[in-house]
């Protein structure tokens, strides 16, 4: 059983190109390789993809790492918010942010920093009201993208996020064994249309 935050970030994403090659081949690296430049100890990012060891449970090994993770880097679009598994891992986080009165207005800070891969008008409507950071001018999940000049300007937004990422990480609430996990059969997806089934907050 944990005992404390285990992980600084959970990244969450959509497993579906575009957006997973853009994860994998520019953005996680970039995050990876930047972030333990801003932080006094070496931070630990939970994704999936590499994180889940043969043989193990995926389901419980995802709901457990939410759980321990600081906070939550969600990679935004449309198709984000039609995933069931998506929907689980921000609401839970956002249920986290409502118990400890985050997002408020006498505390506006969260525990979820939001990043527009694309499109943005189509989000739920609680989502549109966050601060996000916009990376959709650089969303190419090409290889061959980070040979380009328009790299070194993904390079310098994702620098700027890390920054504001420690002070997130900084300044979170201590551990709780019961945060709130949401799983992803609280969300319907029955056509093509964004259907959140918005847990009571």
């Amino acid at each position: 059983m944990a005992k404390d935050y285990e992980y600084d970030i959970f990244l969450s994403y959509r497993r579906r190109n575009p957006v997973k090659g853009w994860v994998e081949n520019h953005f996680y690296p970039l995050l990876r390789d930047w972030l333990p430049h801003v932080m006094p100890r070496k931070p630990k990012i939970f994704r999936d993809f590499d994180q889940i060891e043969t043989g193990s449970q995926w389901a419980l090994k995802i709901k457990q790492a939410l759980k321990t993770s600081r906070c939550l880097v969600s990679v935004c679009s449309p198709d984000y918010f039609r995933s069931p598994w998506c929907q689980a891992e921000f609401y839970s986080m956002m249920k986290r942010e409502n118990i400890v009165g985050l997002r408020t207005e006498d505390r506006p800070n969260g525990l979820i920093y939001p990043v527009r891969y694309s499109d943005g008008e189509h989000f739920p409507p609680e989502v549109k009201q966050m601060q996000m950071k916009d990376l959709s001018k650089w969303r190419s999940p090409s290889p061959v993208f980070a040979e380009s000049i328009h790299f070194l300007d993904l390079e310098k937004q994702v620098q700027s996020i890390t920054e504001e990422l420690w002070e997130m990480i900084n300044n979170v609430p201590q551990w709780q064994e019961d945060w709130p996990i949401i799983t992803p059969e609280a969300y319907s997806n029955e056509d093509d249309n964004i259907q959140v089934k918005i847990p009571r907050l």
